[in-house]
């Protein structure tokens, strides 16, 4: 069975692939299985940092290659394309440092009669098979982060991207093959349908499971994993930030705007929900309002292209349902509103919309930011918190006291200070709480999630 991968933007045909049925992907779980069986056969530690290193380069290499994959069948304008390829490099890196400090300790012996003549240490040794899956909207740094920690850690790999952006992917794959691991140790799935891929996950052979993507999908997987499997799952939210009276106009405005529609607004952590003090909602929706308008929108593939089409066409159909439900509750559209075409929507900037309407209450996954007015801090804190999601947050304040107070209060994993809510690195932890998500992202708390800590006691 083939799979014809488009261009986000228009369409248009890019190349067509095969996909695997379920007796493919039972092989590669048998591939798999087998390498983590030969305990003898393992990789060491100076070898997959070779790899590594190598992986890197060759990244650098074709960066070019990479942007452009990812503009066309993600639809991420070339500029973010780029940044995004400069992250991989930097998290391909990162894994063969983080390495040298991936280890043991000492457990004390001695404290008791009983435990007296023994040395105890524990060492750190691969999980298992990793199977994982992945979502498109950063088609090669999300590929990064769920390989690379396996590479890292000795696990075999079988990663499946979205089925909308498998080339970044694929070309991946084969510099980590080309970097000189043996091709059993990463395989690249493409199932052919939800079915099996579910086989793929769900496996007893599977030890972890790194998900990225929706939240329905996710916990249904993990409600499906065999006895033993650990996972890890990445879902989103309806990230909110507080703007304090005492906040920089001058100098909010920019970041708010990138965090909000980056991507379309495609981030799990995007900013959507923007609570303003009453006191000076006015003058920030003067300002933030024309920088929206002023975004540039269109072809991807384009330098000067700041915002891109949405993933697919049912997307735009769906923002579109939760804007128009929202101005028929009597919200106002500062700006935006409608399609540019069947795969772009205008980016837009709502007022007041009601708590019950979707894009109050949901993630919004597309290129619309909410604005709200509040009278005190603790009411914006408790607006903040009042929904199922917790993942990044944000306050603006150059108030160090109300700034504090926020940080504190919100319900997140993390509370970015005068920063959008989409700020990320790759050695950081990030992770959703609630129904946002399930265990710790990042590349040094990914690779440490894929491995067991083993003690070993020596009695003398």
């Amino acid at each position: 069975m083939l799979m014809l991968v488009t261009q986000a933007y228009d369409g248009a045909p890019i190349e067509e692939l095969a996909t695997h049925g379920e007796a493919d992907i039972g092989l590669m779980l048998e591939r798999a299985a087998k390498l983590y069986q030969n305990r003898s056969g393992w990789l060491p530690a100076h070898q997959r940092i070779a790899i590594l290193r190598r992986l890197a380069s060759f990244v650098r290499r074709d960066a070019e290659v990479f942007a452009m994959l990812i503009a066309r069948e993600g639809g991420k304008p070339l500029t973010d394309a780029r940044i995004e390829v400069a992250r991989a490099i930097n998290g391909v890196e990162g894994a063969a440092g983080e390495l040298e400090h991936l280890a043991g300790v000492e457990i004390p012996m001695g404290l008791t009669p009983a435990a007296e003549n023994r040395l105890a240490f524990t060492t750190r040794e691969p999980i298992g098979v990793v199977a994982a899956i992945s979502a498109f909207n950063h088609p090669l740094n999300l590929i990064v982060h769920q390989v690379v920690p396996a590479i890292a850690t000795g696990c075999p790999v079988i990663i499946k991207p979205a089925a909308t952006t498998p080339l970044s992917c694929r070309h991946f794959v084969a510099l980590v093959h080309e970097a000189g691991l043996p091709p059993d140790w990463c395989q690249f799935a493409l199932p052919a349908d939800n079915a099996v891929a579910e086989k793929l996950v769900t496996d007893p052979r599977v030890a972890f499971l790194s998900f990225i993507g929706s939240a329905k999908a996710g916990w249904s997987l993990r409600s499906k994993l065999a006895p033993g499997t650990r996972c890890a799952l990445e879902h989103g939210g309806a990230a909110p930030v507080i703007v304090d009276r005492s906040a920089s106009l001058d100098a909010i405005i920019t970041p708010l705007v990138k965090g909000g529609y980056y991507h379309a607004g495609q981030v799990c952590v995007s900013v959507q929900r923007i609570f303003v003090h009453q006191d000076i909602v006015q003058d920030f929706t003067d300002r933030f309002t024309p920088a929206v308008q002023a975004l540039v929108v269109g072809d991807p593939t384009l330098a000067e292209t700041e915002m891109g089409p949405l993933i697919l066409p049912r997307e735009v159909g769906r923002v579109e349902a939760w804007v128009s439900e929202a101005a028929a509750a009597g919200t106002k559209i500062l700006t935006g509103g409608k399609r540019n075409s069947d795969r772009v929507y205008a980016p837009t900037v709502l007022l007041e919309p009601p708590a019950e309407v979707r894009v109050s209450t949901q993630e919004v996954f597309g290129p619309v930011t909410c604005i709200y007015a509040y009278r005190d801090l603790d009411e914006a804190i408790t607006r903040a918190n009042s929904l199922p999601y917790a993942f990044q947050a944000s306050v603006f304040s150059t108030d160090i006291n109300a700034a504090l107070r926020s940080a504190r209060m919100l319900e997140a994993s993390a509370v970015m200070v005068n920063d959008h809510t989409a700020f990320r690195t790759d050695w950081m932890p990030f992770a959703g709480r609630r129904q946002s998500g399930y265990g710790i992202g990042g590349i040094p708390y990914t690779m440490r999630d894929m491995s067991h800590e083993k003690m070993i006691v020596l009695k003398f």
